[in-house]
């Protein structure tokens, strides 16, 4: 009877799938996107072809998945690892943010695919992708003779319209995908990290606990002292006569 599969061999195996002769595969999360306060992170991730078939690899990302499903000390533990495959060149990323001020100004889409683009547009430099441009069709095995893309990008998510890079997009990838689970452990974990910088300017708000999330206490805090510079005032609006006595607007502010 075969052994079974680890997570991580699974999501490698998915991956596998998309390299076409390529030298990498990378994949593309973000985190925060309903956050009432803070930036949004995006990271891109690169995952070396070759990583996937090497033991040790899957092996040190055996507990790898969504990062919705892990632990914060889960995640924290494997942003260390990544960390360290990074170091050892198997895998690189770059996580990136789109703040406050560009999610008022392009609404929570538009800064999500800000972040994404600055991340994904890093790693294309600093690798040599050479990816190719929105409006060439993102292939598996490089039809065309044209397309000279080193990597295949995985997007979780619904295509994104006007995003500079073609992409394949991967509807629950961070449960799919070893790059994208693996971007998504490092959006969460850098963009945590923001957070609990952000509660030493803002101690009153708890963001070291919450991390920007619409909890109780955060609402309470809300309520009691208005928004600070680093709240979006357009999702406060939701709050507008919530069913259970939520807060109105007016209250926030």
């Amino acid at each position: 009877m075969a052994a079974k599969k680890s997570v991580s061999g699974r999501l490698a195996s998915f991956d596998m799938e998309y390299l076409g002769g390529r030298s990498y595969i990378v994949g593309v999360d973000e985190a925060g996107r309903g956050c009432l306060a803070g930036p949004v992170c995006a990271c891109a991730l690169a995952v070396k072809a070759g990583a996937y078939s090497n033991a040790g690899f899957i092996s040190a990302l055996a507990d790898l998945d969504d990062s919705k499903r892990l632990s914060p000390s889960s995640r924290e533990a494997l942003y260390g690892r990544l960390a360290d495959l990074k170091a050892r060149g198997a895998i690189d990323f770059e996580a990136a943010f789109a703040g406050v001020g560009e999610i008022e100004k392009y609404n929570i889409l538009g800064a999500t695919k800000l972040a994404m683009e600055r991340a994904v547009g890093a790693l294309n430099l600093r690798l040599s992708l050479n990816l190719a441009r929105s409006g060439a069709a993102a292939t598996l095995f490089g039809e065309g003779d044209l397309d000279l893309s080193r990597a295949n990008l995985l997007i979780d998510g619904n295509p994104l319209k006007k995003f500079p890079f073609a992409h394949l997009a991967i509807v629950g990838g961070d449960a799919q995908s070893l790059a994208i689970a693996a971007a998504s452990v490092v959006a969460k974990v850098s963009r945590d990290k923001y957070m609990v910088s952000l509660a030493e300017k803002y101690p009153e708000y708890g963001f070291e606990e919450h991390k920007g999330y619409g909890t109780p206490r955060h609402l309470q805090a809300l309520l009691l002292r208005g928004p600070c510079p680093e709240h979006r005032r357009d999702f406060l609006k939701k709050f507008r006569g919530a069913p259970g006595g939520g807060a109105k607007q007016a209250e926030l502010f």
